[in-house]
């Protein structure tokens, strides 16, 4: 049975291992196609977690991790992130910014990716400062040589929450 655990401080920072773990993993599929590497992971993990309000979103199958996804104040984020928002109007210190989820193959179509959006939205609530929360994914061509047939565009999970998606395309690097 798939249990969902939420956590934050120097609880969500025992979790980096496994976290990174899961970030090399996943994003090494279709769409990220990314080449992670641990030590790089766990710094940028450890940043991350290390902010006041972060939450570390775990899905566990018995002991095993699973999946992960996280969230943090977009006033937390790199400058490189915040600048579409800045630039959109937004007030940075009103936008909770939901992070990666990752969730390995076997697990997917079972309904974690919806319950790391409701963990992560009563993290922000219990906050008690933001009007908005975002994510960003990745977009590749539909004619992308490594897509997969049954590939599902992150953009499309709020189908079955009650967000109402504004999408926004910004551009980034991308180290493959």
């Amino acid at each position: 049975m798939i249990a969902i655990k939420s956590f934050s401080g120097k609880a969500a920072l025992a979790y980096i291992h496994d976290l990174a773990t899961l970030r090399i993993e996943v994003f090494r599929e279709f769409p990220y196609l990314y080449d992670g590497h641990m030590a790089a992971e766990q710094e940028y993990l450890q940043a991350f977690l290390s902010s006041p309000d972060a939450v570390l979103v775990l899905a566990f199958d018995g002991e095993q991790v699973i999946g992960a996804s996280t969230g943090l104040p977009m006033a937390h984020e790199t400058p490189n992130i915040q600048q579409p928002f800045v630039k959109e109007g937004y007030d940075v210190n009103r936008v909770f910014y939901y992070g990666e989820s990752v969730l390995r193959k076997s697990y997917r179509g079972k309904g974690v990716g919806l319950a790391f959006f409701e963990h992560r939205e009563a993290h922000a609530r219990s906050l008690k400062q933001f009007d908005w929360v975002c994510f960003c994914g990745v977009i590749r061509p539909e004619n992308h040589p490594r897509r997969p047939a049954d590939f599902v565009q992150i953009y499309r999970y709020p189908a079955g929450t009650r967000y109402r998606l504004r999408r926004k395309v910004y551009i980034a690097d991308w180290k493959q």
